[in-house]
């Protein structure tokens, strides 16, 4: 396993950001995990299914979608979708499937594959406790809700989808419950990472709190770990 910085959030809290932003700075591979949620969530909607589908359809539709997240780009069974899995739709059933026993099986050995060729940055709602517990350095990004509501607002409109503010902060709401409900690998912090406010703060602010905890980054090592995982030095 190469080096890993973990970066576990709401949706909203600018995660996606900061991780591209923070593998640029250090040279690392950026793994942006909820892509390749998306990616399959797309894929299964596809197929018709939606929210009433059983645990035993959605495993046997997942033994045929593959996703890798590569160079910024996200490849589902060898076709560029992109821009199709960021919709609101996609957004939505991203959410919905996610907390499926079969997705979230499916992609785990997918995303930490990733880690084995090279070092990353992995963000998600799940990165420090499940997917790469060992990481050498964790994060928790947060944000408000009225924060992470404009955000998406802004986010929505700039791609020119029509937006309603309140339905978006509707949807933020419950997808946070869905994430902190769900019976497998909820939204938490984990006891090792470290707490991130972003609230009014931009990126470049947070980015900045970051890097003030990734000791001799400039040589290319993370330093020793935090909370006893995995060392990052090369």
């Amino acid at each position: 396993m190469r080096k890993v910085i973990a970066i576990d959030g709401p949706s909203g809290a600018g995660k996606s950001t900061i991780a591209r932003m923070l593998a640029q700075k250090l040279g690392f591979e950026y793994l942006d995990t909820g892509a390749l949620y998306r990616a399959v969530a797309l894929y299964l909607v596809r197929l018709g299914l939606r929210e009433n589908a059983t645990d035993d359809e959605v495993a046997e539709a997942v033994k045929k979608v593959y996703v890798v997240f590569r160079q910024g780009r996200v490849i589902m069974n060898g076709a560029d979708v992109s821009d199709e899995i960021r919709t609101p739709e996609a957004s939505h059933f991203a959410s919905v499937f996610s907390a499926r026993r079969p997705v979230r099986e499916h992609l785990l050995e997918i995303q930490r594959d990733a880690a084995r060729h090279t070092d990353i940055v992995a963000e998600g709602r799940d990165m420090t406790t499940v997917v790469f517990p060992g990481a050498c350095r964790k994060f928790y990004l947060d944000a408000s809700v009225g924060e992470r509501t404009r955000r998406r607002t802004l986010e929505l409109a700039a791609k020119g989808f029509e937006v309603n503010e309140e339905e978006i902060r509707m949807e933020i709401a419950e997808r946070d419950a869905r994430d902190a409900g769900r019976d497998i690998a909820p939204l938490r912090k984990a006891d090792d990472a470290l707490f991130i406010e972003s609230t009014g703060l931009p990126v470049e602010k947070v980015l900045m709190k970051i890097m003030e905890h990734l000791p001799e980054e400039k040589d290319g090592a993370c330093g020793a770990a935090a909370g006893g995982g995995a060392a990052c030095r090369s």
